[in-house]
């Protein structure tokens, strides 16, 4: 050791009282700093506090978010299948289902556009929502007014039923568990096919596929109604009536208005699936053909059930469907749990 340290003192040319002092200084700069750190140290402990306070509720979100996504079930998307032959454009559907589907309730639905526009795409969260709660999801494509008549429409809609019946187990769907649902016209259509069974008759069909049925803010379950309801508002209001409305587009022809109105069709001892009714709450027309839809229905025994969606319109309650906190998306989650139970 006292070697050492004569050979450092002959090295850096320094003696033992400069060795001394420069120990000292040293102390000296090491007490300081540890003062420095002393007081530096609360500040610090706040810093982090903030940085906590701050940042949780953000990893928070962040992974409630990943949560929800990694939840969400991994679509397989089959488009622009052909439903009859030859096929016209319109006459197609897309099916959405999760990976690995076997055997699982389909939803079958029908887009609006008064019978005149819209397409089998406009579904927004639809298929994702519905696939993450198990089903397979169908979004069917019809041929449209003028092109064709009210009646050809009714049609294919019962001929693409059919096709989905024949080939939904090869997406994984089980043909005998369907819920049939559609927004506006498709609303009038979901209704008038799952009531009036002389359509999917024709197809080789019964009614006894479908487990449920859900229009979504149609105006047109009782035809004569609607056609009386709007001629009358603008006749009072001194407005020319309209060129091509309910009237025009229903067949212009009575019979046909009586006949084209799912109420006309309500019957005991058909074999009806229950119903749930969406609509929006202060619209009058549309609230006003539910609770007639909704009258027919009980008076015949059969179950159903009536929402009428605060706070929105026409076009939200059909978009928000299957969003989460959604309070109509809430209630059609319930009812299909409940009709997939009988």
């Amino acid at each position: 050791m006292k070697t050492a340290l004569k050979l450092f003192l002959h090295v850096f040319k320094v003696n033992s009282l400069e060795i001394v002092d420069i120990a000292l200084a040293a102390g000296r700069s090491i007490s300081q700093s540890q003062q420095r750190i002393c007081l530096l140290q609360p500040m610090k402990q706040f810093v982090t506090i903030l940085a906590i306070l701050f940042l949780a509720p953000l990893a928070l979100v962040l992974a409630q978010r990943q949560t929800a996504v990694s939840a969400q079930a991994k679509l397989i998307v089959k488009q622009d299948i052909p439903y009859a032959e030859p096929a016209d454009p319109r006459q197609k559907v897309d099916i959405y289902g999760p990976e690995g589907a076997k055997n699982l309730p389909v939803v079958f639905w029908i887009h609006g556009g008064g019978w005149q526009t819209g397409d089998r795409t406009n579904v927004q969260v639809k298929p994702q929502a519905f696939v993450d709660k198990g089903f397979v999801f169908v979004s069917t494509g019809y041929r449209l007014l003028p092109d064709v008549d009210m009646g050809t429409i009714f049609r294919d809609i019962a001929k693409s039923i059919r096709w989905v019946h024949d080939h939904v187990t090869e997406h994984g769907g089980d043909p005998k568990r369907m819920l049939i649902m559609g927004h506006s016209a498709g609303a009038q259509l979901a209704a008038l096919i799952c009531i009036d069974d002389r359509y999917l008759k024709a197809e080789g069909l019964s009614l006894a596929i479908i487990k449920g049925c859900v229009p979504v803010d149609g105006d047109t379950y009782d035809v004569p109604a609607i056609i009386e309801t709007a001629e009358t508002r603008r006749r009072v209001h001194g407005q020319p009536q309209a060129t091509f409305g309910h009237r025009e587009k229903f067949g212009n022809d009575p019979a046909k208005h009586r006949d084209y109105s799912a109420v006309t069709h309500v019957a005991k001892g058909k074999g009806l699936p229950p119903f749930l009714i969406l609509h929006v709450a202060d619209h009058p027309d549309v609230s006003a053909q539910a609770e007639r839809l909704e009258s027919v229905l009980k008076n015949a025994g059969i179950p159903v059930k009536r929402l009428a969606a605060k706070e929105t319109n026409h076009s939200k309650l059909n978009e928000n469907l299957g969003l989460p906190d959604d309070p109509p998306t809430k209630a059609l989650f319930e009812f299909a749990d409940e009709a997939l139970k009988k």
